[in-house]
């Protein structure tokens, strides 16, 4: 789901570590990893990410600390056992919680009523990995790849949202990419999802931009990979993240793809200067803090009420109230990217819900116009909302998967 600031502006890479380590899981997922050592302030402020420093235990272990597991109050999920709302209600701080919470709710989320679960290829390659990169940030991937026998066409790369995960509704949407004769690759941020980090803590953008571009460039360098065009799909934040990544290392991408993109957030909610500097003062004395005004979006984001209903059962995904540094780090990168848009040099693909609340199409409109690439193509969905991809009636939904897949079938290696 959405951003929490009513985005108004619709809008990773280096080679691979060599002391990275990899843990593969095909066919399953894993309930719990290694702690990697205790995180460090220093090593925070001077990477702008957090690293680990092996004097120490982590705080992000299995429940082993002294302090008890938190009750966090959530709506209850219908459908489903007391033990698995219990289960989901308990603090999502830490990776090894969010992915214990995950394992148990894989069985019910491929039963639920959704068309991209119903209707996702079942001869799909699947393949989940946990890897430790060269900042010590343990991060989860995964890809699907096109069924046996059928040649990849082109890698796609896959950048989630504020409110989301890689693990969700963009299953179905992986699969039916990959059916189409893509390698399709998807990972969770730090503090998002599977991945190591304090939940939905952003302590620097530019740093998780840098973990997407780490991750992403020793995946293509992997031999399966060689001679493929590469392309990055990014949605919502994700589309701030991927035109972050696009303008950091312009010529790493074949082409960029954004689905309701975040690259500005309108004035009338952007606090002014005096205020937004408190803000940022606040941020550093106590950057964690969930002290950001929260909005529920979820009315704005999903057209069809029935499946805004399905998206709780995405509960690993973060719908608190949003952390103060977070909310800092995304303005900046708003602002940053707003200032760079006449250089996004690669072929473009913009897809917007006219009738989107969260981010602004006008906005995507304004990029289109300000990119300086001359392979760029933008289309509007009538009365299309935020989430065009998962809240829309399923031939809305269709349509814009099949869209993205004819573009990258026009762009790809194979013609």
């Amino acid at each position: 789901m959405a951003i929490s600031l009513r985005l108004q502006y619709s809008c990773l890479i280096q080679h691979p570590p060599p002391n990275s380590t990899r843990r593969s899981l095909i066919g399953q997922s894993s309930l719990l990893a290694p702690p990697p050592s205790r995180l460090t302030w220093q090593s925070a402020r001077r990477s702008g990410v957090i690293v680990a420093n092996n004097t120490a235990t982590s705080r992000e272990s299995n429940g082993k600390n002294s302090k008890k597991k938190k009750k966090i109050k959530k709506g209850k999920l219908e459908g489903v056992s007391e033990e698995l709302n219990l289960l989901a209600s308990q603090s999502l701080d830490w990776a090894p919680t969010r992915r214990r919470v995950r394992t148990a709710f894989l069985e019910v989320q491929k039963n639920l009523d959704h068309v991209l679960f119903k209707m996702a290829p079942n001869d799909i390659q699947m393949e989940e990995t946990y890897e430790t990169n060269s900042k010590g940030v343990e991060i989860f991937w995964k890809s699907w790849l096109p069924p046996v026998g059928i040649s990849r066409k082109a890698a796609l790369f896959f950048c989630h949202g504020y409110g989301d995960t890689c693990t969700f509704f963009f299953e179905g949407i992986a699969k039916q990419i990959a059916h189409a004769g893509y390698a399709v690759y998807a990972m969770d941020y730090p503090g998002f999802g599977l991945s190591y980090g304090l939940h939905g803590y952003i302590p620097s953008f530019d740093g998780m931009v840098d973990h997407v571009i780490e991750q992403y460039n020793q995946i293509k360098g992997m031999k399966e990979l060689q001679g493929l065009r590469h392309f990055l799909l990014g949605q919502s934040m994700g589309g701030a993240v991927a035109l972050k990544a696009h303008l950091k290392r312009p010529a790493d991408w074949d082409g960029v793809l954004l689905v309701a993109p975040m690259c500005k957030i309108a004035e009338d909610v952007t606090p002014p200067g005096p205020v937004l500097k408190g803000l940022s003062f606040l941020s550093v004395l106590m950057p964690e803090a969930k002290l950001f005004p929260q909005k529920d979006l979820g009315d704005l984001a999903f057209r069809d009420p029935s499946k805004l209903k399905i998206a709780e059962f995405n509960v690993i995904s973060y719908s608190d109230q949003m952390r103060l540094r977070t909310a800092v780090e995304l303005i900046k990168a708003t602002q940053d990217i707003e200032s760079k848009l006449d250089k996004v040099s690669s072929p473009l693909l913009i897809l917007h819900g006219a009738a989107d609340k969260v981010t602004d199409p006008h906005v995507s409109r304004y990029l289109y116009d300000k990119a300086s690439t001359h392979d760029k193509t933008i289309k509007l969905y009538d009365e299309g909302c935020h989430s065009i991809l998962a809240g829309e009636p399923d031939d809305r939904i269709a349509a814009v998967i099949t869209d993205i897949i004819s573009w990258l079938d026009s762009r790809s290696s194979a013609n």
